[in-house]
């Protein structure tokens, strides 16, 4: 039986340190649509950002946790590392990122014929792949 979908896209949650700095580098920095905000079960906050028909979930858990992912991208450790945004910019986009402060994990290049990547880092860290195919 294969998986039965209602939305063509999925949804990701990204719990962080400091909404505001995750907040302006998704909505303000990629483009992300605000959607509003709405109050954590349990106490915190998640601000929606849509990019696509994809909902981000920026999670502020409105208190210390004690762990945090470690950063280093693929080969910093395993589980989810980085996602991928397929863009018509990729240059536009990465040079916006960079200048709002976002560290370039990778510079734009070409991986395969047609196909150039950059990394981008959000304020804690995580990798999004920008990638755009001609």
């Amino acid at each position: 039986m294969t998986i039965k979908l209602n939305k063509d896209s999925i949804d990701i949650g990204i719990v962080v340190k400091d909404a505001a700095k995750a907040v302006a580098f998704y909505r303000d920095a990629l483009g992300f649509e605000d959607t509003g905000t709405m109050p954590m079960p349990g106490g915190g906050t998640m601000y929606r950002l849509l990019c696509g028909t994809t909902l981000v979930k920026i999670v502020d858990p409105g208190k210390e946790l004690p762990a945090s992912a470690p950063g280093g991208g693929i080969t910093g450790a395993y589980g989810y590392r980085y996602w991928t945004i397929s863009v018509p910019n990729l240059d536009e986009l990465t040079a916006k990122c960079e200048a709002a402060g976002a560290k370039v994990a990778v510079k734009p290049r070409e991986i395969r014929e047609g196909v150039r990547i950059s990394i981008v880092e959000d304020p804690d860290g995580n990798w999004v792949e920008l990638l755009e195919a001609t």
